[in-house]
């Protein structure tokens, strides 16, 4: 299938020249406020002979890190063949319940029915892995000119499960007299409930009049091809697809500041609420299994959080990646 923007494609390329790239410098990284910013501990050399399969699937914001991780350590690691879908958090969930696969990747938390029914079907527990920091990009249309900025209550007003609004005017006054087109992620995504319950308070409670898909990419072409669309998807996704769209900045009320999504307001969470952790959840089994785990280590290692980062999404501070591989010991 042809997408409008092929992650395993354009960005995996990228990433990887990126780490070729920065094989052949040795400066330091720099923090936000200009210091230097301590970097991760390099991957250690994974055990010769490691041979096996993984299967991952679940989110598709999670999807393009995932994806680049697994083909550069398939490039180190000739018998380890590794298999990334994107069919949802909460089909990921539902895979990993039912033994599909071995990790799931998933833009919200398991939820303690989920982890419970889980134990009961595979004898095993699955452990939480935050792999990067994201923020969920609300969009327009590049020649939407007039929506610059909205508030958390004006979005509701749009997204609420009772909504009966049509036209961008009814948002204010002195927008255009035109219908909003609306796109957002499917109900088995984790940013479509991340995005209800920080908009509308609960979550999966929305209006369902929009077009909805779990596949980002249909998302981005529906806006980027309606001149009065607005539409919801990861940050990574906004700045590939940046010359097409346009991001709204948010406003917590009518007073606050309107900040818009980057790097920085995502990394500190002043973005808000819209920034968030997005994670993977292998389980107890899988990584009792050498080549899942050599796996998840070079996932959480220096060379993975620059693979985050070249498919553009904010990497881990230092603390959150040592708790993720002290579970791995």
């Amino acid at each position: 299938m042809v997408k409008l923007f092929k992650k395993s494609t354009l960005a995996v390329t990228a990433a990887v020249m990126a780490l070729s790239l920065a094989a052949c410098g040795t400066k330091a990284n720099e923090n936000t406020q200009g210091g230097a910013t301590p970097a991760p501990s390099a991957a250690t050399p994974a055990p010769a002979g490691l041979k096996g399969e993984i299967k991952i699937d679940g989110s598709s914001t999670v999807f393009p890190i995932s994806q680049a991780v697994a083909e550069e350590f398939m490039k180190k690691n000739k018998d380890v063949k590794i298999t990334v879908g994107e069919s949802g958090s909460g089909n990921g969930a539902k895979k990993l319940i039912a033994g599909e696969i071995d990790i799931a990747d998933m833009s919200r938390k398991f939820k303690k029915e989920e982890l419970d029914e889980l134990k009961t079907k595979q004898s095993t527990e699955a452990f939480e892995m935050p792999v990067a920091l994201d923020g969920i990009t609300v969009v327009v249309n590049k020649k939407n000119t007039f929506a610059k900025d909205m508030t958390v209550e004006e979005l509701k007003k749009i997204w609420n499960k009772d909504s009966k609004l049509k036209k961008w005017n009814e948002v204010r006054p002195e927008w255009p007299d035109k219908e909003i087109k609306l796109y957002g992620p499917g109900t088995a995504s984790g940013t479509f409930e991340f995005f209800t319950e920080a908009i509308n308070g609960k979550a999966k409670e929305s209006r369902a009049d929009y077009t909805a898909s779990e596949d980002d990419n249909v998302l981005v072409k529906g806006v980027a091809g309606d001149e009065f669309a607005l539409g919801y998807f990861g940050f990574s996704y906004y700045k590939e697809n940046e010359d097409k769209l346009n991001a709204v900045s948010i406003k917590k009320d009518a007073n606050a500041p309107a900040v818009a999504p980057t790097h920085e307001t995502i990394e500190k969470m002043t973005y808000a609420p819209l920034s968030r952790y997005i994670f993977v959840y292998p389980t107890k089994k899988a990584i009792d299994q050498p080549h899942i785990k050599e796996f998840l280590k070079y996932y959480n290692s220096a060379e993975g959080m620059k693979l985050v980062e070249a498919v553009k999404y904010i990497k881990l501070p230092q603390d959150v990646l040592n708790k993720n591989l002290e579970l791995l010991k």
